[in-house]
């Protein structure tokens, strides 16, 4: 199955046993690739300006239903466009912890390599309104 799916370099970047670039490979491979994705704001990366995930344009919006359907916009449209070996077939937003400004964004994915679902919760941190006032 891995071989389908893959293999890179491990996020955060570390060394493995032998003491050269440890390598990820399968489904871990993609979970570190979506955390890459939607950890990145556009125009961080000077050589891929267009690469991440425009989430982090409401990092200081107040948390509300138009702030939560911008987010799960923002994600289905990063991994669309820079994880082409998933599907997004889930996005949920779970607001429980949002008077500290922590959005749970769980992602449901398909693997097109294999058709087999994963799933994945990437924690979104937002400052709270009232921190503006």
């Amino acid at each position: 199955m891995s071989d389908l799916i893959g293999s890179g370099l491990s996020f955060p970047l570390r060394a493995d046993q032998r003491g050269a670039l440890a390598l990820t490979r399968g489904v871990e491979d993609i979970e570190q690739a979506i955390a890459l994705i939607l950890g990145t704001a556009p125009g961080e990366r000077p050589m891929r300006p267009e690469f991440g995930c425009a989430v982090h344009d409401v990092v200081f919006d107040a948390i509300d239903a138009a702030i939560v359907g911008k987010i799960q916009t923002a994600v289905h449209v990063a991994l669309e466009r820079w994880e082409p070996r998933i599907e997004v077939v889930g996005l949920d937003v779970e607001r429980s912890g949002e008077d500290d400004g922590k959005l749970l964004v769980d992602i449901t994915y398909r693997v097109r390599a294999t058709s087999a679902l994963h799933n994945l919760v990437y924690p979104f941190y937002a400052i709270p309104a009232e921190e503006f006032a």
